[in-house]
């Protein structure tokens, strides 16, 4: 018996879900095929976890500094059983609302994994032992299967973690040696010294976070060894052994290291593999699917959406494909995404946050002669009767030629909340002038964005 949909949606991350809600309310048959939770990477396996995770870090260091405040207690103690087991329940939790949504709307909820047989059927293979359970039809359908974690090629790789691997401990190691400089190592390199790990930090470059605004990653660099992080910079892994002791690290310089567990967080990549695209004559973008400015792919019917397409990979970009996508072929609308001033945050301890373009992008574009920059670092009045004075660092990057502020960049507490209101301002083409003549709220951190002047 055939079954026939408005749109089959492979894929129940944030995009997919968006999308498959969207059309629904504009009156489509949809199908959704997922073969894990519903949820995808940012409910279950990035976002919302690591973020609790965060907390309890930013938590515990609360605690051990209450006592500069005058603040008194017997001590504290952390278990990581119980935050794991917390995190779970409330991702659990998190999956089974977004499940009831989709009944609601009467969106057929599949599971398993979904493969194309020609551009209009998708079979569904169970996730158990990849049978053909079933095969759907439908005039559309929407790719929105997210990424996955990359592993290096290296002998031993077997015995690595990778960040989807963390939410599923059962406890918290005493040393853990993390390889990579981004987002993930870095956020995780933070939560887990945070929370009383030995935290040994392997990079291949000679800096963090490498498409950030150089300053940032300067001011977090110096954070991290200031926390205990041990950073390794310009080092690569050649090889992970077991021992008596651990895992034993060899590095390419001939060095080695002993630890309980080793992190990968080496990159994702489009989780391509199992659909069958090479079949139904898909066209690629590198290693993603390439699509036009409606996220349409080759395939007229077949649209793509999220990570696994050439555009930045946040959650809610995702979210915003998803609807967009539905508004435009279910909802008889004409909407492009915005894509200019996009946020992005780094949860580390404390937080990167940016929107705009870095110092070195905005020379490449408009000229050095062309861009002034403001910048200040101070110590915030929340570190004042810290033993450890971490600073805050503030930065924006103004175009000369018409006083437009292009870049708005910040490292120290609530960085992430500040600059999603400066992206706000930023995307209403906000110029340094009206930064100036804005009344400061005082005593605060943000205020310094509007007390920097020429």
């Amino acid at each position: 018996m055939k079954n026939n949909f408005d749109l089959i949606i492979i894929g129940a991350g944030s995009g997919g879900l968006a999308a498959a809600k969207r059309a629904a309310m504009h009156g489509a048959k949809v199908a959704i095929i997922e073969g894990r939770e519903i949820g995808g990477t940012c409910v279950i396996r990035g976002c919302v976890p690591k973020k609790l995770m965060v907390y309890a870090a930013n938590n515990r260091q609360t605690f051990l500094n209450s006592k500069d405040y005058g603040l008194s207690s017997s001590g504290t103690s952390f278990c990581s059983k119980s935050l794991l087991e917390n995190v779970r329940f409330e991702v659990s939790r998190l999956s089974e609302i977004h499940r009831k949504s989709l009944e609601n709307l009467n969106i057929e909820v599949l599971k398993g994994w979904g493969r194309f047989s020609n551009k209009n059927e998708v079979e569904i293979l169970s996730s158990d032992n990849n049978q053909i359970i079933n095969n759907i039809y439908a005039d559309k359908i929407l790719i929105s299967v997210g990424g996955i974690p990359s592993k290096l090629n290296i002998p031993g790789k077997e015995l690595a973690w990778t960040s989807d691997d963390i939410f599923n401990l059962e406890k918290f190691p005493k040393s853990l040696t993390i390889v990579g400089g981004g987002y993930i190592a870095c956020e995780f390199a933070c939560i887990f010294t945070n929370l009383g790990t030995q935290v040994t930090q392997v990079i291949r470059g000679h800096n963090l976070l490498s498409q950030f605004d150089v300053d940032l990653s300067s001011f977090l660099k110096e954070k991290m060894i200031n926390s205990g992080i041990n950073l390794i910079f310009n080092e690569e892994v050649k090889a992970i052994n077991s021992s008596e002791l651990g895992l034993e690290v060899s590095l390419k310089s001939g060095l080695s290291e002993i630890t309980d567990n080793l992190l990968m967080a080496t990159g994702r990549k489009p989780n391509l593999k199992n659909l069958n695209l090479d079949h139904i004559g898909m066209n690629m973008d590198g290693k993603f699917i390439k699509v036009d400015k409606f996220n349409q792919t080759n395939l007229p019917n077949i649209f793509a959406i999220g990570d696994v397409i050439d555009k930045p990979n946040l959650t809610p970009v995702a979210i915003e494909q998803g609807r967009v996508f539905s508004d435009n072929f279910f909802g008889n609308l004409d909407r492009l995404i915005n894509y200019d001033y996009i946020p992005k945050a780094v949860f580390t301890i404390p937080e990167i946050s940016t929107v705009g373009l870095t110092e070195e992008e905005a020379h490449k574009l408009y000229s050095k002669e062309n861009i002034r920059v403001f910048k200040c670092s101070f110590t915030p009045m929340s570190n004042t009767f810290k033993v450890e004075k971490s600073k805050s660092m503030l930065k924006l990057i103004v175009n000369k030629l018409n006083d437009k502020v292009i870049g708005c960049h910040m490292f120290g507490e609530s960085a992430s909340e500040i600059i999603q209101m400066a992206s706000v301002a930023l995307n209403a083409g906000v110029t340094k002038k009206i930064f100036d003549e804005t009344m400061a709220l005082h005593p605060t951190v943000s205020e310094e964005f509007v007390t920097m002047y020429s």
